[in-house]
């Protein structure tokens, strides 16, 4: 097995600049703040930017299916700059659950194959019906039931993205065991409830007899799931520690221009301390982070502990970070007008999103062999 390479390369400094610049230009807390509040959540002309003229939706994709024939490193560099902007896109619905849940199909297998493409493209939004909370390992769901004629029942609640989805990579349970359909969204009943993550929205999502597509059956099903969950599990640290840099960044620029008896309080040693803190283990976290997306990326055997490490940490770090910059942030801080409630609200979702802290480190246990 070859070392874990965790330092960013030219190309993904270049693409970090790009995404970045895009982010600052498009994505500045004043315009985020209003949009969360208005009756389109997410900036579909950002997606559009982000998806078609940026390429970004296709990143793991290869080549020959329309995609940028890219690695989850990319792909984790992307989800850490939406990460520092909480930018409200459906990147991990669509370019990483579902993308990766087709990706861990049978890719020759025409329906496969067209839908990549679609999402690839930027031509379609597809979205995961699982709950946001399921982690890797978790048994084939049985929340949906599909019939002898391939057609669905069943209701998913909690959906990431599920309102912004063209399409459902949906798993099912039928005559023949476990499967993998694609699900038109105009063929399923969506209501979206009242989220937490006004950045992030969540859906829950009823089908009725709807028309399906199947795309892996009983052999291939419960493995792409199982990809797409420990896919989506390990690049999502990769935005926790996005959010948990912009609230460190953000803090440590307030303290140090915030005057209390005639100096910053930033030069107090206690909130030094606090800062200093932070700063470690933000350190920690993208080491963390950055072995998942490799370990991901070169198909290690060791991807499962890393995935299991990073996730476990970094939501954590995440949580602990806006915490601070809530709080050290003083009155303003707890204001409406202020970000730094939607990077905590981000953080606490994330917390608990494709596996709690706890249910990783559980699974860690067991991969490492420590007795209970």
């Amino acid at each position: 097995m070859s070392n874990p390479d965790l330092l960013y390369s030219d190309v993904e400094t270049d693409l970090r600049a790009s995404v970045r610049d895009l982010l600052t230009d498009r994505c500045e807390p004043s315009a985020l703040l209003a949009r969360v509040e208005s009756a389109e959540p997410y900036d579909a002309k950002l997606w559009r930017t982000l998806s078609v003229e940026l390429g970004l939706a296709g990143l793991p994709v290869p080549e020959e299916l329309g995609g940028q024939g890219a690695s989850a490193r990319e792909t984790a560099l992307v989800l850490e700059e939406l990460g520092r902007s909480v930018a409200p896109v459906p990147f991990l619905g669509s370019a990483v659950l579902a993308t990766a849940a087709l990706l861990g199909a049978d890719t020759t297998h025409e329906p496969v194959a067209a839908l990549l493409r679609r999402l690839a493209s930027g031509e379609a939004t597809g979205a995961l019906a699982v709950p946001l909370s399921t982690a890797p390992g978790t048994a084939f769901p049985s929340a949906v039931a599909a019939d002898a004629d391939g057609r669905l029942t069943g209701t998913v609640r909690s959906v990431a993205d599920g309102s912004a989805a063209d399409v459902f990579v949906v798993p099912a349970s039928g005559p023949d065991g476990p499967g993998l359909y694609a699900v038109a969204a105009a063929a399923a009943s969506v209501t979206e409830p009242v989220p937490l993550d006004l950045t992030r929205r969540i859906a829950d999502v009823t089908f009725t007899d709807a028309e399906a597509t199947l795309l892996a059956g009983a052999n291939g099903a419960p493995a792409a799931l199982e990809r797409a969950l420990l896919t989506g599990a390990g690049l999502l640290a990769s935005e926790q520690l996005g959010v948990a840099e912009w609230c460190l960044e953000t803090t440590v620029a307030y303290v140090g221009g915030r005057y209390q008896f005639g100096r910053p309080v930033g030069s107090f040693q206690a909130l030094k301390h606090r800062l200093a803190d932070v700063w470690l283990e933000l350190v920690a976290a993208r080491a963390a982070a950055r072995y998942a997306a490799d370990a991901l990326a070169s198909g290690s055997d060791d991807t499962g502990v890393a995935v299991a490490v990073a996730q476990s940490y970094c939501s954590t770090v995440a949580v602990h970070a806006a915490e601070e910059c809530v709080q050290l942030h003083g009155g303003i801080g707890m204001t409406w007008e202020h970000p730094a409630h939607l990077y905590l609200k981000r953080a606490k979702a994330d917390q608990i999103a494709l596996g709690t802290a706890g249910r990783h480190r559980s699974t860690l246990a067991t991969l490492v062999d420590l007795p209970g």
